[in-house]
């Protein structure tokens, strides 16, 4: 702290200790590189789903998409069940209830864990996207997706 002319009042620092002022964003809020992990996430999410529209727009209109973190822990509590599949899932379908409708969830940290880049993730998330989609149609996945079984 340092006094002038008798005043000691604290001195509010108004550029960082290099002399270059408050920094702002690094890009503009309008291009890819501002949007956070998430939202990017969110944004492979929606495109699985334009994807399938052009052929189940109508049966998809009746569903809800959303995306959570992590699986709750009742989903990841080991037993019979869960030894046939994944130990950690990357979703889950809720069918439609009353006036509720059919939901998919897709959990993002699991499907972040397991791509080597935004390439192989975007597959993962149409992957889980087409599998929770197909449940609750009660279609095969390839029905839902042709090209779902050649990357399987």
């Amino acid at each position: 702290m340092s006094e002038r002319s008798g005043d000691s009042r604290r001195r509010v620092r108004r550029r960082d200790r290099h002399g270059r002022g408050l920094r702002g964003p690094l890009a503009p809020s309008h291009v890819p590189i501002a949007k956070s992990r998430g939202e990017r996430f969110d944004d492979l999410v929606l495109d699985a789903v334009d994807r399938l529209k052009p052929r189940w727009g109508k049966q998809l209109a009746t569903m809800e998409f959303a995306v959570e973190e992590v699986p709750p822990p009742a989903e990841l509590i080991d037993g019979p069940a869960r030894l046939e599949s994944d130990p950690i899932p990357f979703g889950r379908a809720e069918t439609a209830a009353g006036s509720d409708p059919a939901v998919v969830v897709v959990y993002r940290r699991p499907l972040e864990a397991r791509a080597r880049d935004r390439d192989q993730l975007g597959a993962l998330v149409s992957d889980v996207i087409v599998e929770q989609v197909a449940s609750l149609l009660g279609l095969t996945p390839e029905t839902i997706d042709p090209g779902y079984d050649d990357r399987h």
